[in-house]
């Protein structure tokens, strides 16, 4: 496969970065990536999203800084994607795992943003290979897949196939700045390094609720009693989203025929009753203040 060579951006430390979507992983991408000193842009079309993003920003991002020293960045929260685009070096997709909309904003991405940035998926199932049917400069394309920062620090980086070499040498040596730890996928797995594993754990902990062998209380209770875990795997989906859950569970079931149905039609039963976990106050546990 022939790529092209990409032309690393100059002045990265006066850039911004950006980050489209200010749900649960986006304003913890934008939270880490502020605790530096730079300038980062949160863009979402919802005006609540902003909001709570930016009370939970505001509100956690000094205490990391504290924490592991550093400096408190800027924040910008804006419906404005082109505006926003100006001059970053760095832009990070973090909307739902729909994949019409991350094809279509990729290839606005391509459009607006500089010729020298870097334009990463955060997506848990898709790989970015098939986020760039509409991208012409594809070799500036790469997953930078987070998990549940900063309490979870691990990212996971992978090309989608015609990433430059130099992208991806350049987020394994820059990102740890933030408090981040890379690890480099070396070949292109739908799932990454953690997520195939976990996935499994996951489906089979849904399974044994779905077939009333045990509670997810129970399961959590256990996996924790013999992993020494701090929280078990009902715990974590809550954290999460159930719907998010759901849909990348859709996106396995659809890509992996044969898995059982019964993980996700247990999720499809919260995700109806919008009980989706801790964002709304309730899911496999309750969160709802008394």
């Amino acid at each position: 496969m022939q790529r092209m060579s990409f032309t690393i951006a100059e002045n990265m430390q006066s850039r911004p970065l950006v980050v489209v979507g200010a749900g649960t992983l986006g304003r913890r991408i934008a939270l880490v990536q502020a605790s530096t000193g730079e300038e980062v842009r949160l863009v979402d079309r919802s005006k609540q999203a902003l909001q709570e993003a930016k009370a939970f920003i505001e509100s956690t991002l000094p205490g990391i800084v504290a924490t592991r020293g550093g400096q408190v960045g800027e924040v910008l929260y804006t419906d404005d994607l082109p505006s926003a685009l100006q001059s970053a070096w760095l832009v990070t997709e973090a909307l739902p795992e729909k994949l019409d909309l991350k094809q279509e904003l990729f290839a606005e991405l391509d459009r607006l943003a500089p010729a020298d940035a870097i334009l990463a998926s955060n997506s848990s199932s898709y790989p970015s290979s098939e986020l760039v049917g509409r991208v012409s400069r594809r070799e500036r394309v790469v997953n930078t897949h987070y998990y549940m920062p900063p309490e979870v620090n691990a990212l996971e980086i992978m090309s989608c196939g015609y990433t430059d070499p130099a992208v991806i040498e350049l987020l394994l040596q820059r990102l740890p700045a933030y408090g981040l730890v890379p690890f480099h996928v070396q070949r292109e797995s739908v799932g990454f390094i953690y997520n195939r594993i976990w996935a499994a754990i996951k489906r089979e902990a849904l399974a044994v609720v779905a077939e009333g062998v045990s509670s997810p209380q129970e399961v959590d209770r256990i996996f924790s009693a013999v992993l020494r875990a701090p929280v078990g795997p009902f715990q974590l989906m809550d954290r999460v989203g159930l719907d998010v859950v759901l849909d990348i569970e859709n996106h396995y079931a659809a890509i992996q025929p044969g898995l059982p149905v019964s993980p996700r039609h247990l999720l499809d039963e919260y995700v109806r009753n919008n009980w989706l976990g801790v964002k709304t106050g309730k899911g496999f546990y309750n969160y709802e203040k008394s």
